[in-house]
């Protein structure tokens, strides 16, 4: 047991997160030249997080997710605002959600969503060139002091097992 290591002991828990890593030394900012969400789809299903592609659009976890089951929906289209989706765009990325909504539920049983998308570096948009909308599961007492106090979310579960999970639940 790591209590029996030497050391001084001290009333703090320890949370690991050694996957954060990567977010801390490189930021989450891809390089200006390589869209992310053109990119995932090129790469096999677990190596670009998908979930699921559909025929306009498709899903995909989110690399720095607000909460576990984070998901995003995209248009394969490099397209960055909303008024400038097709209308099978628009349509398909509705059905998405909803079918993400009905996953999410099933496999994480959250109790509520936040549903949305930034328009825009100036809105919030982390990539605001390729348009993404965000589905964000919620549950009751599931927000604490960590974000707030340590810029820190506690996730429960690794990426990789969740997007697993919510790809073997989505409906074929």
């Amino acid at each position: 047991m790591s209590s029996e290591l030497p050391g001084v002991p001290d009333h703090f828990q320890r949370l690991w997160t050694p996957y954060r890593m990567v977010y801390i030394q490189q930021g989450q900012m891809p390089d200006e030249h390589a869209c992310p969400f053109c990119r995932a789809p090129e790469l096999a299903d677990d190596q670009g997080l998908i979930v699921a592609r559909g025929e306009t659009c498709f899903v995909l976890m989110n690399l720095y997710p607000y909460n576990t089951g984070h998901l995003m929906v995209c248009p394969y289209r490099h397209v960055g605002m909303y008024d400038q989706a097709t209308t099978e765009e628009v349509a398909e990325m509705a059905v998405l959600t909803q079918t993400a909504m009905r996953v999410l539920s099933q496999v994480t049983r959250c109790q509520g969503f936040n549903i949305g998308m930034n328009q825009g570096r100036i809105a919030g948009a982390g990539i605001a060139d390729h348009l993404h909308q965000h589905i964000v599961p919620r549950w009751s007492l599931d927000a604490n002091f960590f974000p707030i106090i340590a810029k820190t979310k506690a996730l429960p579960i690794l990426l990789e097992d969740m997007r697993r999970d919510i790809q073997a639940a989505w409906p074929a």
